[in-house]
């Protein structure tokens, strides 16, 4: 049997196992993929030992995405976005990848019928999933806006993103009615029903892309929908980096149906 698995701390809430475990059963695999929470000390020690036990990936969640950077061999997009969330055992040496940003670059093509190349961009959060998806679309050939609370780590990372820039939450109203793709990266909405974004800065030739997946409707995706936008829910990232993972260690199509039904059954049973 294949084991595949998430490792983060606290890990409890994770919605990876029956997506990934559907795509087992449509393949007629013999795999489970389980959940790891080790204390932070320890990860250097996790790791190996999933290297030495042949577990066949894994994936990492917070707080261990960058502290997981030293310890494998990571591929060209982790190292420029500097953390790692999926890990392949199959060769001479565990080897990092970031699903993250091809994740939503696919949600925003395949799910918002955006455009990128070319596209100005505007990303709320210069955190973790800031820098993957601002690199995704930068990559992509967008001009980047990022605005963030602390305007210092805005500039930061836009000095690594290329055809980016970094500005403060104030920068909003001057920014979103010129761009065409707008994203949430930041937690706001998760806990309560408020938007990182002015409603009146909003405009109908938007797509949206909010990465917080619970609850699905965010304020931020409300509002956008009201004034016209077209507006992509969190899940979807969350589903099309799970698939990439899926694909990178089976070697396989993922079944993006399956995984999306088994996803959204979860999220609906969590509410």
């Amino acid at each position: 049997m294949q084991v595949f698995g998430l490792v983060g701390n606290p890990v409890g809430h994770s919605l990876s196992p029956p997506m990934h475990e559907a795509a087992y059963e449509v393949h007629d695999m013999n795999a489970r993929y389980v959940t790891f929470e080790p204390d932070p000390a320890e990860l250097e020690t996790a790791i190996d030992g999933a290297d030495a036990l042949g577990i066949s990936g894994l994936n990492v969640t917070i707080p261990f995405k960058q502290d997981v950077l030293s310890l494998v061999d990571p591929d060209e997009m982790a190292a420029r976005i500097g953390a790692v969330n999926t890990i392949d055992f199959s060769g001479d040496q565990p080897t990092g990848h970031n699903t993250d940003a091809e994740g939503a670059r696919r949600a925003l093509e395949e799910q918002g019928d955006a455009t990128l190349a070319g596209a100005t961009a505007v990303v709320v959060g210069a955190g973790g999933a800031g820098r993957a998806i601002a690199f995704a679309l930068a990559d992509a050939g967008s001009t980047v806006h990022i605005v963030n609370r602390t305007v210092e780590r805005a500039t930061s990372l836009a000095a690594e993103v290329p055809e980016a820039s970094g500005y403060g939450l104030d920068a909003l109203p001057e920014l979103v009615p010129d761009a065409d793709v707008l994203v949430n990266a930041t937690s706001v909405g998760m806990e309560e029903d408020v938007s990182p974004v002015p409603a009146d800065t909003l405009h109908e030739n938007l797509v949206v892309l909010d990465a917080v997946y619970k609850p699905l409707e965010t304020r931020l995706l409300r509002d956008a929908a009201e004034c016209g936008a077209t507006t992509v829910d969190g899940a979807w990232m969350l589903l099309y980096q799970g698939a990439i993972a899926f694909e990178l260690w089976i070697g396989r199509d993922a079944p993006i149906d399956e995984m999306n039904e088994a996803l959204r059954t979860r999220l609906r049973s969590d509410r």
